[in-house]
């Protein structure tokens, strides 16, 4: 049975784990301004813990390809009220930030994990994440900048430098105290990657797997599903963006970060429905 320990919780990962996203933002891809303000948010909060979530991921900053950065205190007025509340909410609650500053508020706060899409890259993040004594943390893998990205993708293979890249992450954490159990690792759907690296990942993603560490994936609503279905909105990619989830933890995944909990719990529910048969099918006979 793995563990990812964090601040406040010992989440059991022996069954795939649903975390909703929270974007306290007025431009992220899918529903940016849907729940700008502290009290939509919060109100977000609490429809995403009745439709299952397990975490709830909290940003307040757009990491959509070409989003311009947000200034410090501009992202603290957003994140930490919405934080402050949704630790009442009796799930964990994790934080999407780069910033050293911010994550260092939300863990006294009481935040369970931090989620960073610069893997801790930016200075003073690792010693931010070090200093606390439990809280989870996620290295997210992401080519170039969220400004650059996407005018300049990867080229190749991406599975080598994928794989070399988070473990190498995970290695300087341990070197910093932090315990292995408190560590997940995310492949970084669309940062970064053409259409056909981004499914490279999903086809071979237990490839990942052999670093050690539990998977996070984020394939909600990405454009890459919108590239194969020819869905250009959004906001109309759930029907693909559970078709991804459902494929990802067939493939070894933890966590899944997404938009639409209430359809993922669901399509997770036959899963583990035909995985309990499946299992059980495979017992010796008494």
């Amino acid at each position: 049975m793995t563990i990812w320990r964090t601040t406040r919780f010992a989440i059991d990962l022996a069954q795939p784990r649903v975390m909703g996203i929270v974007n306290v933002t007025p431009d992220s891809f899918s529903d940016g301004g849907a729940h700008a303000s502290t009290e939509a948010a919060v109100r977000h909060c609490v429809q995403l813990v009745e439709e299952g979530a397990d975490i709830l991921d909290i940003g307040g900053e757009s990491t959509r390809p070409g989003s311009p950065a947000v200034p410090l205190a501009e992202e603290l007025d957003r994140v930490l009220p919405v934080v402050r509340e949704a630790v009442k909410l009796g799930v964990p609650v994790s934080v999407d930030t780069y910033k050293p500053e911010l994550m260092r508020a939300v863990l006294e706060l009481g935040a369970d994990i931090i989620n960073d899409v610069w893997a801790l890259r930016r200075p003073g993040a690792r010693e931010a994440v070090a200093a606390h004594p439990s809280c989870g943390v996620c290295l997210m893998h992401m080519h170039r900048d969220p400004q650059t990205m996407q005018a300049a993708p990867m080229e190749g293979d991406v599975l080598p430098a994928v794989h070399a890249f988070l473990t190498q992450g995970a290695k300087e954490l341990l070197a910093l105290g932090v315990g292995a159990d408190r560590i997940v690792l995310d492949p970084g759907i669309g940062f970064g990657k053409t259409v056909a690296q981004n499914f490279a990942l999903l086809a071979r993603q237990q490839e990942l797997l052999a670093a050690g560490w539990p998977l996070l994936i984020g394939w909600s609503r990405k454009s890459s599903l919108g590239a194969v279905t020819g869905i250009e909105s959004a906001a109309e990619r759930i029907v693909p963006s559970v078709a991804a989830a459902v494929l990802a933890v067939e493939r070894g995944a933890s966590i899944l970060r997404v938009h639409d909990v209430r359809e993922t719990t669901a399509a997770l529910a036959v899963w583990r429905a035909m995985r309990q048969e499946q299992q059980a099918r495979q017992e010796p006979y008494p």
